[in-house]
């Protein structure tokens, strides 16, 4: 979620065969990582996924740790980009805070395979401990919203600010686990089932407002 075009060496822009520009190839290598990890794939299992061979994805990559660093470079852009916008707002934490969390969970369902690969790294290469790094970055801005939240008086002060951070985009990142994409079979479709409403508007549901009526 390349033939002659990818053999190309002339200079000026890197297309691929259409279908297979970088940028689908880091979904697909993405999905790889995540169903083989990262240490077991490689680079023959992504050219056999892909149909094409190795040659043709070192015309877009170094090899296999810079698919991982674009991999996870693309889900912490994303990141990055739904803090920017809930920053902006001129408005209470807790609902920058929301904002936040519907942010996140857009970006994990326009890049599913990238968000999964980044919950996944564990620091074994240095691609991986940069992402684990501004991963951190993250928490940390999550962790002071909730705190602000917690002084204006809207989270509730009996649970420890970085409990609650932790539980909230806990629950967010479990998603990698069930949700899929329409096109993926299986699981939230948006469209009214299960449940009616969005996915973002469901867990904020729970999040913000609890299960009791």
């Amino acid at each position: 979620m390349y033939a002659a075009a990818m053999a190309d060496d002339k200079p000026g822009p890197r297309r691929g065969r259409p279908g297979y520009d970088l940028d689908s190839l880091l979904a697909i290598a993405a999905e790889v990582f995540n169903e083989r990890g990262y240490d077991g794939t490689s680079m023959d299992d992504l050219a056999r996924r892909l149909g094409v061979t190795k040659a043709a994805i070192y015309h877009h990559v170094s090899g296999k740790e810079e698919l991982l660093r674009l991999a996870t470079g693309r889900a912490l852009d994303g990141l990055d980009g739904a803090v920017r916008h809930a920053s902006a707002l001129d408005a209470p934490a807790i609902d920058r805070l929301e904002a936040l969390v519907r942010g996140t969970i857009a970006v994990l369902e326009a890049e599913l395979p990238c968000v999964t690969l980044l919950l996944r790294v564990r620091g074994n290469t240095q691609a991986e401990r940069d992402a684990l790094a501004r991963r951190r970055d993250f928490d940390r801005i999550v962790a002071d919203l909730v705190k602000e939240a917690e002084r204006d008086g809207d989270i509730r002060p009996d649970v420890s600010p970085a409990v609650t951070a932790r539980l909230l985009f806990g629950m967010v990142n479990s998603l990698t686990e069930w949700y899929r994409p329409p096109w993926r079979g299986n699981g939230w479709r948006g469209d009214g089932s299960p449940g009616d409403g969005s996915l973002a508007d469901a867990v904020c549901a729970i999040a913000f407002d609890g299960l009791r009526v």
